[in-house]
Formats: structure tokens, C-alpha cells, sequence
């Protein structure tokens, strides 16, 4: 598959106080190179502390599906005990709607970064 046909999706989302990863980024931030037309995750990484961790994450999610957001979450729900596993759903949903709007707005970015 050419990059044309991948798209890179990030979201963020705010790490509990007092775990390892809060104390080094605050935030959590998943990335996601997914197929553009069909929205499956092709790889996925986030910014966990332990390879391990990322390891697992990226291992989960890679096959799922971003217009199954409910199924992708539960699977991280299911799978993953670590203190940071709130803020992983809650970015990974900010992914998810990020990659649908694109997908509304007729593959266009509409997104303001500034």
C-alpha cells in the first residue's frame, strides 16, 4: 500500500497525576497510520513509558478499525490493566473522530492547528 493511501491520525488525551508517564509527558498521544478509504489501523504507537507497553498497544490495535471505535476501545478495555488506560480510549477516540470527520468532509482536512 502507497502513503498516498495511509493517513496519519493523532490524538492526545491528559494522563493521570501521579503515574510515571504523567510525571515525564502529562499527555498521552496515540498515532495511527490507518488505510484512508477503510479506516483500519495499519500500525499504531503512543507515547507510554515502557517498550513493553507501547509494544502491547501497538500489537492490539493494529487489524482494528476506526468505524468500530466501540469494538477498538473495548478490546483496550479488555486487555490492558495499566493506570494510563483511561487517557489511551480517551485519545484514541479523539483519533477516531478526527479520521471520521476527514472521512465527512470528503478526504479534507478541516482540522485548525494553530
Amino acid at each position: 500500500m502507497s502513503s498516498v493511501e495511509k493517513l496519519f491520525v493523532s490524538g492526545y488525551a491528559r494522563l493521570p497525576k501521579g503515574i510515571t508517564a504523567a510525571e515525564l509527558y502529562r499527555v498521552v498521544a496515540i498515532g495511527l497510520i490507518v488505510n484512508k478509504k477503510t479506516g483500519e489501523i495499519l500500525d499504531a504507537d503512543c507515547s507510554l513509558v515502557t517498550r513493553s507497553g507501547e509494544t502491547f498497544v501497538n500489537e492490539l490495535l493494529r487489524g482494528c478499525n476506526l468505524n468500530d471505535i466501540d469494538n477498538v476501545t473495548e478490546k483496550l478495555q479488555s486487555n490492558y490493566l495499566g493506570y494510563a488506560k483511561k487517557a489511551l480510549i480517551a485519545a484514541l477516540k479523539v483519533a477516531s473522530k478526527k479520521y471520521k470527520n476527514y472521512v465527512e468532509n470528503n478526504y479534507q482536512d478541516t482540522e485548525d492547528y494553530a
